[in-house]
């Protein structure tokens, strides 16, 4: 291993964490500000790309061993439901509500059912992506 191999290699583990921590904050900020689920999942796939930079295919595999066409999955069906749910309580699809909470750490505050349908958004770019990235990748 080259020197500037290790420099890389330690550089975007430590990046990695950087940019996973603006991407939770993109997403959690997406309700009062511009963000959200879009947003903060293409933060994520571009960290888990510089990971796929520093590193080959077969080490990210193993170290993060996810189907991302279930992620797709998942998140489509998170989205679904969220949006759906509103029906259950007569109201127009896609109404959603929010109440206020008091949080241990973060004192009184507010959650959005849109947060879960930002969760399953945030899912569906993270899987499409790298599924995208990963076939690109494999047909060198």
């Amino acid at each position: 291993m080259k020197s500037s191999d290790l420099i890389l290699k330690v550089t975007a583990k430590t990046v990695f964490f950087i940019i996973m921590m603006f991407a939770i904050h993109l997403f959690f900020e997406g309700h009062y500000r511009p963000g959200g689920g879009f947003v903060g999942g293409l933060v994520t796939a571009g960290a888990l790309v510089l990971l796929l930079l520093a590193f080959d295919m077969k080490t990210i595999a193993n170290s993060l061993p996810i189907d991302f066409k279930w992620v797709i999955g998942i998140g489509l069906l998170i989205s679904v439901v969220t949006a759906a749910g509103a029906l259950l309580f007569d109201v127009p699809f896609f109404t959603h509500t929010y109440d206020y909470f008091y949080l241990p750490l973060l004192g009184k505050t507010s959650l959005h059912t849109a947060a879960l349908f930002d969760l399953g958004v945030y899912l569906v770019v993270v899987g499409a992506t790298m599924t995208i990235i990963q076939t690109l990748g494999e047909s060198e």
